[in-house]
C-alpha cells in the first residue's frame, strides 16, 4: 500500500487521503490547503454580466411570444432601452456597465452602439462564434486588459486566441507545434521548474515524447531576502541551440516567485546571441497577483507565446476562460516559412481547406484550426458568453483606476502568507517578487533549522514526504500538497494560501509545528 501511495501523483494522492480520512479530533476544522482554487471572486463585473444577460433576453422577446424569442436586431431604440434598464438597476453591476458605457468608449474598439448589439447578441449565445479566434467586440477591451496587467502596455502589437482556460491553451499550443513540424518527436525542449505538475507530464507523452531538460530554480539571497530564482549558470543551458522550445510558468507554481530583472536580461541575451530561434512557452496566469511584474511576453515578445487564464485573480475556475497571445512578428511564423519544402506540402494538405494559400496562415490561426482538427475548423472559437465574461472582467479591471480590486486581492494573499511564515518562524520571501498564492515548505530545510540535523536525519530514515502528509491528514486534520512532482525536493510540500480563510494560515503553521513537536520529543525520549 505505501509503495501505491508513493506512485500516486500529488492530486491523486490527496485526493485518497481525503477520502479515508479518520473521524478522529473532530473538534479540529478540516483544513485542506492543498489545491489552487481561491475562496474569492469578483462580484461585480458578474453581477454586469448578467444585468446584460437579462436585458439581452428582453430583447428577443420585444415582439414574439414569451416562449419564443427573436435574434438581436441593432437599432429600433435599443440603445435608449439599454439606458433606462441600467438606470433603473441600482447595484454595482449595474454602475459597471453604466461606466462602460458612458466613460468607456476608448476601451471598446468600435463604435459603442455596434458594440453594444454585437454583446448582446454574444450573451444570447444563438450564433457560432465568429471570427473563431476572438470575437470582435471582445478583442480589443480583453488586449488593453492584457497590456494593463501583464505587458505594462509596452509589448509591440499582438494578435490573442481566445480558449478555455491556460491547460487548454498550453495544450493547444504543443498541439500545433507538432502538427506544423515546429517540434518533433524527441527534440529537445527545456523546462523551468519548479512547474505546475501537469506540466511536467505533458511532454512526456507517447505523442511527443520529447527530451526534456530541467532549468532548475534555488533559493537566492536578494537584497537580503530570500527568493526562489534561476542561477546564471542554469539559464546558461538554454544557449544550447539544440533547445528548440522553453515552457516556464511566471510566477511559479509552487514557489510563488516571479522571475527577477537580472535574469530576465541574461533571457534577452540569450536569444539575442546564441539562441534566436528559441520558442518561450510562458504561463502568466499569477503575474496579475504583483504590483510591478514583467512579462517575458513583455520583454522577449518575439520569441515568446503568452497563455493567461483568468481562473485565478477573478475567482473563476469554473469559467475556463483565458488566452493565448503572440506577437504579430513572431519566431513561430518564422520557422514555419523555414520548413523544408516536403514538410511544407504536407501541411499545404492539412490546412488547404481553409484557405487556397495554406502556406500564408499564420500559427496563431493554426492554433484555432488545430483546437477542432482543421476539418471544423468553422466550429471553433471559445463559446460567445464566456468570451462576454472575459470582457467584462477586463473591462472592469480598465475602470478600476486605484486598483481597487487588485490592492484587495493582493493583501488577502499577503497577508495569508505572513501568518504562515510567522507561526513556522520563516523568514518572508522577497515581497516584489512573491505572489503569496502559493508558500513551498522545504521540510529537509525547516525540520534541521528548527530541531537540529540528527533529528532530520532521523525522519528522513524513517518516513517519507508521503508519510507526513498523510500524518498531518490523520493526527491533524490538515491537507497539503507534495510538492515533489511540480520540480521540486522530495522534501517540499505545496500551501495553497488562496482557499482558505486567512485566519486558518495561523493555525496550518501551528498544527504543522505541533505534529512535528510531538515526533521529536518521542524521538528524545527512546
Amino acid at each position: 500500500m505505501t509503495q501505491n501511495l508513493e506512485s500516486l501523483s500529488p492530486f491523486e494522492l490527496n485526493l485518497y487521503l481525503e477520502s479515508r480520512m479518520t473521524k478522529q479530533n473532530t473538534s479540529k476544522q478540516w483544513l485542506n490547503a492543498g489545491r489552487g482554487n481561491p475562496n474569492w471572486t469578483a462580484p461585480i463585473p458578474r453581477e454586469a454580466y448578467f444585468l446584460l444577460g437579462e436585458f439581452s433576453t428582453k430583447e428577443t422577446m420585444l415582439k414574439e411570444k414569451e416562449s419564443i424569442g427573436t435574434m438581436i436586431k441593432k437599432g429600433n431604440g435599443q440603445v435608449t432601452r439599454f439606458e433606462a434598464f441600467i438606470k433603473s438597476k441600482e447595484s454595482p453591476g449595474a454602475t459597471l456597465l453604466e461606466e462602460i458605457w458612458e466613460k468607456g468608449s476608448h476601451l471598446l474598439g468600435m463604435d459603442r452602439e455596434e458594440w453594444l448589439t454585437q454583446m448582446l447578441d454574444y450573451s444570447i449565445g444563438d450564433n457560432y462564434p465568429y471570427p473563431e479566434r476572438v470575437l470582435n467586440a471582445c478583442e480589443q477591451p480583453i488586449k488593453q486588459y492584457l497590456h494593463h496587467e501583464l505587458f505594462n502596455a509596452k509589448t509591440e502589437p499582438f494578435d490573442i486566441f481566445a480558449v478555455e482556460g491556460g491547460t487548454a491553451g498550453i495544450v493547444y499550443t504543443f498541439n500545433s507545434l507538432v502538427n506544423n513540424h515546429l517540434l518533433e518527436k524527441h527534440d529537445k525542449i527545456a523546462l523551468m521548474v519548479p512547474t505546475f505538475a501537469p506540466y511536467m507530464e505533458i511532454p512526456e507523452l507517447p505523442e511527443y515524447d520529447f527530451d526534456v531538460e530541467y532549468i532548475r530554480s534555488e533559493l537566492m539571497e536578494i537584497d537580503g531576502q530570500r527568493s526562489y530564482q534561476f542561477p546564471k549558470a542554469e539559464l546558461d543551458r538554454l544557449r544550447n541551440d539544440e533547445i528548440k522550445a522553453v515552457f516556464v510558468v511566471n510566477p511559479s507554481n509552487p514557489t510563488a516567485n516571479a522571475i527577477y530583472d537580472e535574469s530576465i536580461e541574461q533571457l534577452k541575451d540569450i536569444v539575442k546571441t546564441d539562441n534566436p530561434n528559441l520558442m518561450i512557452l510562458s504561463d502568466d496566469v499569477y503575474g496579475t497577483f504583483l504590483e510591478d511584474f514583467t512579462s517575458l511576453f513583455t520583454a522577449m515578445p518575439y520569441n515568446t507565446a503568452c497563455i493567461y487564464s483568468y481562473s485565478k485573480y477573478f475567482g473563476a475556475t469554473g469559467w475556463r476562460v483565458g488566452t493565448i497571445a503572440l506577437a504579430k512578428n513572431n519566431v513561430f511564423d518564422k520557422r514555419l516559412h523555414e520548413l523544408p519544402s516536403s514538410k511544407k506540402l504536407a501541411l499545404h494538405e492539412r490546412y488547404g481547406s481553409l484557405t487556397s494559400e495554406p502556406e500564408r496562415l499564420n500559427f496563431i490561426d493554426r492554433l484555432v484550426a488545430d483546437s477542432r482538427s482543421v476539418a471544423l475548423n468553422h466550429a471553433a472559437g471559445l463559446s460567445a458568453p464566456q468570451q462576454v465574461m472575459m470582457t467584462l472582467f477586463s473591462l472592469y479591471a480598465l475602470l478600476d483606476k486605484e486598483d481597487e480590486y487588485k490592492k484587495e486581492v493582493m493583501a488577502i494573499c499577503q497577508k495569508r502568507g505572513e501568518l504562515l511564515y510567522e507561526s513556522l518562524e520563516m523568514s518572508r520571501p522577497y515581497k516584489s517578487l512573491n505572489t503569496a498564492y502559493y508558500c513551498e515548505i522545504d521540510f529537509d530545510w525547516w525540520i534541521e533549522k528548527r530541531y537540529g540535523s540528527n533529528f532530520k536525519t532521523f525522519v528522513q530514515e524513517t518516513w517519507t514526504m508521503t508519510d507526513i502528509v498523510a500524518k498531518l491528514v490523520e493526527e491533524e486534520r490538515l491537507m497539503l500538497l507534495k510538492a515533489e512532482a511540480f520540480g521540486s525536493s522530495k522534501w517540499t510540500v505545496r500551501v495553497s494560501l488562496a482557499n482558505l480563510k486567512t485566519e486558518a494560515y495561523r493555525e496550518i503553521g501551528s498544527r504543522v509545528s505541533n505534529m512535528m513537536d510531538r515526533l521529536y520529543t518521542n524521538w528524545k525520549n527512546d
